[in-house]
């Protein structure tokens, strides 16, 4: 166990070694490099800026105003038969949208059910198994004016799906 406390401390430190190492020994600027990848960065946060805001308030008027509560009385019948609980699908909705809105929620039902209950285990599961799908497409797709996304976004909710199913299995064998 020790070993691997050690290698996940210092595996990014040799990676960054390996890269300046890497760009030295091919007689590149790597500073200039850096500057440069980090300046076009910015300009990727400025241009995407505006679909971060708006995912993120679209998320907390949802939040806020109660649908996500409705939504799942809504679907509570639903769910409950194929074992998902009810109260963790605003956190599966609210997931494909905003991972840091997600987080929040799982903190109130750790509050709720506690960490280490069936509710909390799936919750911590679902968080792990799955994406982020339309704030990742908006910022990638945008990022490189991509128009038709095709089946990315069918193969991301069946991904989802799937790992939302993981997430209820893998937390009944704890």
């Amino acid at each position: 166990m020790k070993f691997l406390i050690f290698l996940s401390d210092v595996t990014i430190p040799i990676l960054i070694f390996v890269i300046v190492g890497y760009g030295i020994l091919n007689r590149q600027n790597v500073y200039e490099e850096f500057i440069d990848g980090a300046k076009d960065g910015f300009h990727t946060v400025i241009g995407i800026m505006p679909t971060l805001i708006g995912l993120m308030v679209a998320v907390g008027i949802l939040r806020a105003s109660g649908f996500l509560d409705f939504i799942s009385g809504l679907f509570g019948r639903v769910t409950n038969l194929i074992h998902f609980p009810s109260e963790l699908l605003p956190l599966s909705v609210v997931k494909m949208f905003s991972s840091s809105a997600a987080t929040s929620l799982l903190l109130d039902i750790y509050k709720e059910f506690g960490t280490d209950s069936y509710y909390g285990r799936i919750a911590s599961i679902l968080l792990s198994s799955t994406e982020t799908i339309f704030y990742t497409m908006s910022v990638y797709f945008m990022s490189v004016k991509i128009k038709k996304s095709r089946y990315t976004l069918w193969g991301a909710l069946l991904a989802t799906l799937a790992g939302t199913a993981a997430s209820v299995v893998l937390a009944g064998m704890m």
